[in-house]
Formats: C-alpha cells, sequence, structure tokens
C-alpha cells in the first residue's frame, strides 16, 4: 500500500527508549515491580479471575506509512480492551509489543507509547510493560489484562432460542472510512482517522455482563459476528436489517440498498453485539444508558443453524463480511 515518506528524526535505541518509557508511564513510578522489569506484578482482587486477550496491527493492513503514531498507540490497545469488554471484565494492565525497522524515529515509537497509555488510562488501566524488536514491517501487538468474575464471564457459546439481539452504539463506521480511504483521496487523513478510531465499549460491556447469555465484539462486523454467536451456540441466528442502527453518516450516503449493506457489514465497528433474554432488555437498556451508552434490539435467536438477514423481500443469509485480512484486496467495498 503507498504512503508518504516516513518521517525522519533521532532513530530509536532500545536502553534509551525504555528508560523514557520508565520517566513518561505511569507505571514507572507506581507500578509492583519498576517498569522495565522483567515481568509485571498485578494484584487480583479477591474472587476474580483475570481475563487475557492480546491482538496486532500490521502496517498496510491496519494502518498506513503515514498514520499518525498516536493513533497507531491507542487503536492497537482499544482493539484489546474491546475484546475484554465483551467478557464483562474490568482492564487492569495493558503491555505492548513494539516491532518496528531499525532507523525509525523515536518520537514515532514514543507517540505510539502515549496513545496506548492514553486509551487505556482512559478505561482504567495503564500500560505495565511490553518489548521492542526489529522487524521488517511495523506492527504492535497489544495484550490487555482485565479482572473478571466467575459467573459472570459471557461466551460467544450461550445464545438460547427465544433470547433478543441486541448491539451497542452504531454500524458502519469502520466501512464508511474503509470505503472513503478508497474512494476519495481528498479525505484520506479523515479516513486514516476512522479508520483508527476504535472506541471499546468497556462500561457497556460491565453492564450487560449481568443480562447476557453471550456476547462479543464486532471488530470484524456485525455480519461476522452474527456467524460466530450462529456457530459457537448453535443456533439459527436472524438479525432484521430494518432495526440495525446505521451510523448516521452511512445513512446519508448510502440512503439503502446493497450499497449500504455492504458498508455497514464490512467491520471495523467494535460494538457490543449480545443475546439477551427478552425479559432482561428493559434493565440491560437501562444499565448501558446510565453508562452512558446505547442499546438496539436488531434481531433474534431461533432454533436451528446459520446466520440470517430478514428484509422486505424476506430471508437471506448473511452477507460475507468485508474484512478479509489475508487477502490482497484488503478494503473491497462498493463503488
Amino acid at each position: 500500500m503507498g504512503g508518504r515518506a516516513r518521517p525522519t528524526g533521532r532513530p530509536v535505541r532500545e536502553r534509551e527508549f525504555h528508560a523514557w518509557l520508565a520517566r513518561h508511564l505511569w507505571a514507572g513510578h507506581n507500578g509492583l515491580l519498576p517498569l522495565g522489569d522483567d515481568a509485571a506484578a498485578l494484584r487480583p482482587p479477591p474472587g476474580q479471575v483475570a481475563v487475557v486477550s492480546t491482538d496486532a496491527l500490521v502496517e498496510g493492513t491496519h494502518f498506513l506509512p503515514e498514520s499518525p503514531s498516536e493513533l497507531v498507540g491507542a487503536a492497537a490497545t482499544a482493539v484489546s480492551l474491546s475484546d475484554v469488554a465483551a467478557k464483562g471484565a474490568t482492564p487492569v494492565a495493558v503491555v505492548i509489543a513494539l516491532l518496528i525497522p531499525p532507523g525509525t524515529p523515536r518520537r514515532w515509537a514514543e507517540g505510539v507509547l502515549r496513545g496506548a497509555e492514553a486509551m487505556a488510562r482512559r478505561h482504567g488501566a495503564h500500560v505495565v510493560g511490553g518489548d521492542t524488536k526489529p522487524s521488517p514491517v511495523r506492527s504492535l501487538v497489544s495484550t490487555v489484562v482485565g479482572w473478571g468474575t466467575p459467573g459472570r464471564l459471557v461466551p460467544r457459546s450461550g445464545a438460547r432460542p427465544g433470547d433478543r439481539l441486541v448491539t451497542t452504539g452504531d454500524v458502519g463506521r469502520g466501512g464508511l472510512a474503509a470505503w472513503t480511504l478508497n474512494r476519495t483521496p481528498r479525505n484520506r487523513a479523515r479516513a486514516l482517522a476512522g479508520m483508527l478510531d476504535v472506541r471499546p465499549r468497556v462500561r457497556e460491556g460491565i453492564a450487560l455482563a449481568r443480562y447476557a447469555h453471550a456476547m462479543l465484539d464486532t471488530s470484524d462486523g456485525l455480519a461476522d459476528s452474527a456467524r460466530l454467536l450462529a456457530e459457537a451456540s448453535r443456533v439459527r441466528v436472524v438479525v432484521e436489517e430494518e432495526r440495525i442502527p446505521f451510523a448516521s453518516p452511512v445513512r446519508r450516503r448510502f440512503p439503502a440498498g446493497a450499497a449500504r449493506r455492504t458498508v455497514a457489514l464490512f467491520g471495523g465497528d467494535y460494538e457490543l453485539f449480545a443475546a439477551l433474554p427478552p425479559h432482561a432488555v428493559p434493565r440491560a437498556s437501562a444499565a448501558v444508558a446510565r453508562v452512558g451508552g446505547r442499546l438496539t434490539v436488531v434481531g433474534r435467536v431461533e432454533r436451528g443453524r446459520g446466520a440470517w438477514l430478514a428484509h422486505a423481500n424476506g430471508l437471506r443469509a448473511m452477507p460475507p463480511a468485508g474484512w478479509q485480512p489475508f487477502e490482497r484486496a484488503r478494503f473491497r467495498t462498493p463503488t
């Protein structure tokens, strides 16, 4: 993928960079072990368990050479926060492995860690450690540790016939950013920011964990999440297109039809998609509203198999997700 020339400046030197981290990150002054030690130490609350998730962002697949490094660091942290949120856990710590080509400017690496720490702190956690290694391409691996309560950790596999399907927030922000990046070069900077605008629904996940039978995030889109939920729970999942809370810019740009469907279901939204018993929906909606979120009922769970989309002309198999990270055409959006 193309891009502007990489920024120049003083290159990363591992020991100097680690010393900078120890001076500038919270864990450098407040951790049970000092930042830069062989490991970090966390004290679990009584009766809780660790919930751990890891994810990676790779230049050329998840971000471009000119993507601002602070946004890259924030997004890398947010995608793992989103996974922990989907289990109803409270994040406490983030570990970042930074893989960069020799000669990468130190200010780029510093920006990544500033963005990661800012995102972690926003959700009550901190960057407590990590690693730096040389690599042919810039990549970040983020690991988030959270605390969860046994018996209230929400799997993908618990959906039951009769449940209602709900989603937080809006659908289609990620797909619209990808479409803009492909189709309107003059808005490239805004599209790059949109691609990295990951908003983990941590508070909403904690609120929903009291009521949900099954839950996961929509990192690869609502369509893909519906299929994963149906497969894991061995049920039939029906999403009603008219109920989907399409993001306002998606509605304006694509009033209806296949184009809107393709963009909206592309992926990159990082909302929560859950199955709840019908009687719990009002209480769950109120709980999510109390933490500043919004819940929308978008479908139902039935006996059977597969994920289906209900629309004006009947039922159809859920369309494939747009995001295919192992294919060469990574941003496949409609013309």
